[in-house]
């Protein structure tokens, strides 16, 4: 799969965090498919999108035909709502990249982790869609103010880990298209950490009264 023709679905992406990821990957010229459950809604975003980054890349769809439609998924939805959405994909996902941003949070304390029974929702959402699919984790501890600093250079540090190292090539070298330097942290057995770590940056936004904290990796060689 060559990344400067790959195309991506952004589920959920009418979202906060959805459509500000949306709008970077429209913005690097990476052919951006709006999901939604209505494709009204999907194609409103789309539509605004464009216009207000002066693109051409975004369109607007329902979930399943805009998961049928890229060559990589990525779900920008809550997890206590995604069950559904997955049931609708799933079976479209055959062959496909998907990439979770949802993090293992306390439902009713955000700023406390809370493990999921599968070990990881990656590794949920594998187990669900099944071994065609390549589920990967990304974009757990960025926050939607730091994506939406469209013009600023990004400190913050993407880590993606999950499905084989081919794939994760695939996902860092399209992160970094978009502004963000992005690494490779292992195996889906690591999802646990990155999903986790959501938690204790939660706490510290909280702590010290700011918004956006976020990790950035010391002693690897530049992105």
């Amino acid at each position: 799969m060559s990344q400067n023709k790959s195309s991506i679905a952004i589920i959920g992406g009418t979202g906060k965090e959805g459509c500000a990821i949306a709008a970077r990957f429209a913005r690097a010229g990476f052919r951006t498919i709006i999901g939604s459950r209505s494709s009204e809604k999907a194609i409103n975003a789309a539509y605004n999108l464009n216009t207000e980054f002066n693109v051409l890349t975004a369109e607007g769809s329902t979930n399943r035909d805009a998961t049928a439609k890229a060559d990589i998924v990525l779900l920008a939805v809550p997890y206590d709502g995604m069950k559904p959405i997955l049931e609708d994909i799933k079976p479209v996902t055959s062959g496909k990249i998907v990439i979770n941003i949802a993090s293992s949070l306390d439902a009713e304390k955000k700023s406390r982790a809370r493990i999921n029974p599968a070990g990881s929702i990656a590794q949920e959402i594998q187990n669900f869609l099944g071994p065609e699919a390549k589920v990967v984790d990304a974009f757990q501890n960025i926050s939607p103010e730091q994506l939406e600093k469209f013009d600023e250079k990004i400190e913050t540090n993407v880590l993606v880990v999950g499905a084989n190292r081919e794939t994760r090539d695939i996902v860092i070298g399209m992160i970094k298209k978009i502004g963000i330097d992005a690494y490779d942290a292992g195996a889906i057995e690591n999802a646990v950490v990155v999903e986790t770590m959501t938690a204790a940056l939660i706490a510290i936004n909280i702590r010290y009264k700011i918004k956006g904290a976020g990790i950035q990796l010391v002693g690897v060689p530049p992105a």
